[in-house]
């Protein structure tokens, strides 16, 4: 009786002055003696009883802990974008990230520096993803080697609910497959929720939700009370210098973006994912507004601070025949927004974007750079000056 009366105040004692070192990536768990890989409180006592009575097996005080917290905060588990449970028994120390939307997730949790392998993509990202370009690259993120993966002996990937299909069949049960996109409004902050209990940092993921979700709150309010007929209709383009008259279809993350922001998708009806539009089609639906999505490859983004690439595809667009009689062309509606700020974390400041393009008037006291300025300083911990640096949107808005 004494001992276990002991004991539990020893555990007790234990479990308050938990350090927040994480444990090292290893094929056990620390403390699970069953195999199980749950440490239960028989388990974690017996582990103290036996560093207590100094066995020369004793665990090492390092072990201990780490059994303790184990104890306390695992196994944990979440559902990914694609359905699929998982289940963490133990601190993530090693991730892979595949795609930059996650990989942006993981630097607003502060865990940078536990990322151990990239995409290509990733590794080319060199201002706004300071610690992690530099990182071992594992193939691109829509094609990774497995066998690169399983060298650097991660922890989870990262990566999106529909690419590298049946990359689980080849590296897991080594390796966990995290499916969580970032890319879809409606869908963001329960991803960022699910990351930060997965990766114990769930007050940065919290601060990060209040944040955005204190932005997109004053968007939606305004922009729900628009009548319908007072809504501009929206053609959106994407990638026009890789194809012409690709968009985002019913559902996108592209067409909800649209809808927040108060305008009406001209192919919100149409089902396939991202169709090929007939131009003669788009000219009948004679949208007000025409925006073009274009890739950081223009270039544009971070890296670049010469507009002249998105000039050069407005010009294209506004110089088609084809469209020459359509409203946007002729109200000089035409904007271009680059790929950096459309998709994952920042998509906030692309959708201040929209709603000041579609309704100057009811969003005049929206400054969508201060919010990039906010999300990059706060978030991002990064020292980037927006009104000298990077080429986000064409024409710029004047302040």
């Amino acid at each position: 009786m004494k001992n276990d009366v002991y004991c539990r105040a020893v555990l007790f004692a234990i479990l308050i002055a938990l350090c927040c070192t994480h444990v090292a990536a290893e094929d056990t768990v620390p403390g699970d003696l069953d195999g199980d890989k749950i440490v239960s409180e028989t388990e974690l006592c017996t582990a103290i009883l036996t560093y207590l009575d100094g066995s020369s097996e004793h665990p090492l005080p390092a072990e201990l802990r780490a059994a303790s917290r184990i104890h306390a905060y695992y196994p944990r588990t979440i559902v990914c974008a694609d359905g699929m449970a998982v289940t963490t028994y133990k601190p993530i120390e090693r991730i892979i990230a595949l795609s930059d939307p996650q990989a942006d997730a993981i630097r607003v949790l502060g865990a940078e520096d536990r990322v151990t392998g990239v995409s290509s993509g990733i590794a080319a990202e060199t201002m706004l993803l300071p610690v992690m370009y530099r990182k071992p690259v594992v193939g691109t993120s829509a094609k990774p080697d497995p066998e690169a993966i399983l060298a650097l002996k991660p922890d989870i990937v990262i990566t999106y609910r529909t690419w590298n299909i049946g990359l689980e069949d080849k590296i897991e049960p080594d390796v966990r497959v995290v499916r969580l996109d970032f890319t879809d409004p409606d869908n963001l902050t329960e991803d960022m929720r699910k990351l930060g209990y997965l990766l114990e940092e769930e007050a940065r993921a919290e601060e990060f939700i209040e944040w955005h979700n204190g932005y997109m709150s004053v968007i939606k309010n305004r922009t729900e009370l628009i009548p319908n007929t007072d809504k501009p209709k929206v053609y959106m383009e994407l990638y026009p210098n890789i194809w012409r008259y690709k968009t985002f279809s019913k559902n996108s993350s592209g067409d909800r973006q649209c809808t927040i922001a108060g305008g009406i998708n001209i192919a919100s009806d149409l089902f396939e994912g991202s169709p090929t539009l007939d131009p003669e089609w788009v000219l009948e639906q004679n949208p007000d507004v025409i925006i073009q999505v274009v890739t950081s490859k223009l270039p544009s983004g971070y890296d670049c601070d010469d507009p002249a690439g998105m000039k050069r595809m407005r010009d294209e667009l506004t110089s088609r025949p084809e469209l020459a009689d359509v409203s946007a062309v002729e109200n000089e509606r035409v904007h271009v927004v680059a790929s950096d700020i459309r998709c994952g974390m920042q998509q906030v400041v692309s959708i201040a974007y929209f709603a000041k393009w579609f309704h100057p008037d009811i969003f005049e006291d929206m400054d969508p750079q201060t919010i990039r300025q906010e999300y990059l300083e706060r978030f991002q911990r990064i020292d980037f000056n927006m009104s000298e640096h990077g080429v986000f949107v064409y024409p710029e808005m004047e302040r």
